[in-house]
């Protein structure tokens, strides 16, 4: 494709989804070096600056984003869900937005720009924030951020992947984007909770049956290992596998080829194996309860995915991204929250992770009215003082001037106290 046809396709596909958007929406195109090749109506009113201005421009001119100086990673991971950003308009205001992105490339794969929207966000506080969205899950987090680059990696090859954590870290959604990242992409991805069926039926749900098998197999099935071919399997809580299955699994995994349950011969298989686990397998090897040849077999590429008290920097993006969510459905419209409902969430442990996260942020709605989310409007557990974190001020601290952009006052008030104290121990913990 040559020069002036990339950048009129590139031209065309911005026009073609500036027209499905809201006008107010700024939708502009980048080329291979993030140069504008487009620029929105929706971008200059946005933002202030004109097309003819932006033209051939860096990117970064247009948007001003202290965030993106860093790189966006759209070229990287290909795709922006979602992401809050705070750019600064030409006359100096503070845009609070969300961004979408999505990487163009050619057949080969080269990346050749970028086709990018920016929407308004409701009215409230926030401070530019080195957030990464990616394939559902967003972090600020620096660990995170180097489990989604292994996670891009690993979906380059065939290696099995055994993912640990706790429940509620969001196991499957990182399944599901070594699946979408990978070539197998055009395949299903089907996924089995080892711990909540029988071993009966996980072994036939697993490897199929043929008719007569057992009573009530009155037609032949195929398992999940025959129906993922050409795809992905994810085997959740796969520690609980019990000892005969796992013998077979292995097999399968060794031969790429499974038996139904009543079948004497065996049949071939096509299919990449995914696992997860919240329990220690090694643990369970040196209790007898899981075989080693197996373990070795799961965890070519172990990923730990870390709690969400160990990734304390999360709480409150995601907390706002799961009320944007909530905000978009239209029964409720949150834009801020009470000090000391606050001061709750950033005090909980947050044994749920971010399931738990979610389902709080559910609860308000369900609950609760108004634009200002109420202590009462959260679940029992945040409201109980005994079940709170102690100890860790200098995080409560941070969170609030991350949350309040800064602003002094503004993170005083959410955590409850006067500017006076909050400069004290705000000096206390060298923050």
């Amino acid at each position: 494709m040559n020069h002036d046809l990339k950048h009129a396709t590139l031209k065309a596909v911005s026009e073609l989804l500036q027209a499905a958007v809201d006008p107010q929406a700024a939708l502009f195109v980048v080329d291979a070096e993030q140069r504008v090749v487009h620029w929105s109506d929706g971008a200059r009113e946005l933002l202030g600056f004109s097309q003819e201005a932006m033209q051939g421009e860096h990117c970064l001119k247009g948007n001003r984003c202290p965030q993106c100086m860093a790189g966006c990673g759209v070229q990287e991971i290909s795709h922006i869900d979602g992401s809050p950003l705070v750019l600064f308009a030409a006359d100096g205001r503070a845009v609070a937005v969300t961004k979408f992105a999505r990487a163009l490339r050619s057949p080969d794969g080269d990346f050749l720009g970028a086709v990018e929207l920016l929407l308004p966000r409701a009215t409230r506080t926030e401070a530019p924030e080195d957030r990464v969205t990616f394939h559902g899950m967003t972090t600020a987090d620096a660990g995170m951020k180097q489990i989604f680059r292994m996670l891009l990696n690993v979906a380059e090859t065939e290696a099995p992947v055994l993912l640990r954590g706790e429940s509620g870290t969001g196991k499957e959604l990182a399944a599901r984007a070594v699946h979408a990242e990978s070539h197998r992409r055009d395949g299903p991805f089907l996924a089995v909770n080892c711990a909540a069926l029988s071993p009966a039926l996980l072994e036939s749900e697993l490897f199929g049956h043929v008719r007569g098998a057992f009573t009530g197999a009155v037609r032949a099935r195929d398992g999940l290992f025959r129906r993922a071919r050409g795809g992905t399997l994810f085997l959740d809580e796969v520690a609980e596998l019990p000892l005969d299955l796992q013998a077979k699994l292995l097999r399968v995994l060794q031969e790429a080829e499974v038996t139904p349950v009543g079948a004497s011969m065996p049949i071939k298989v096509n299919v990449r194996v995914l696992s997860a686990t919240h329990a220690s397998l090694r643990a369970r090897v040196a209790e007898g309860r899981f075989r080693e040849d197996l373990m070795y077999r799961l965890r070519v590429v172990p990923l730990f995915l870390p709690p969400l008290r160990l990734r304390r920097v999360d709480i409150l993006p995601l907390f706002w991204h799961f009320v944007d969510e909530e905000n978009s459905k239209g029964i409720r419209r949150i834009q801020r929250v009470a000090p000391d409902a606050m001061r709750a969430l950033l005090d909980h442990r947050w044994p749920g992770n971010i399931r738990e996260l979610m389902n709080v942020v559910r609860y308000a709605f369900a609950v609760g009215r108004g634009p200002e989310l109420m202590l009462d409007e959260l679940t029992p557990e945040l409201r109980e003082p005994h079940n709170r974190r102690t100890g860790s001020e200098a995080d409560r601290i941070r969170a609030a001037l991350t949350e309040s952009g800064g602003n002094i006052g503004e993170a005083a008030r959410m955590l409850g106290v006067s500017r006076a104290t909050f400069w004290r121990k705000r000096k206390k913990h060298g923050l």
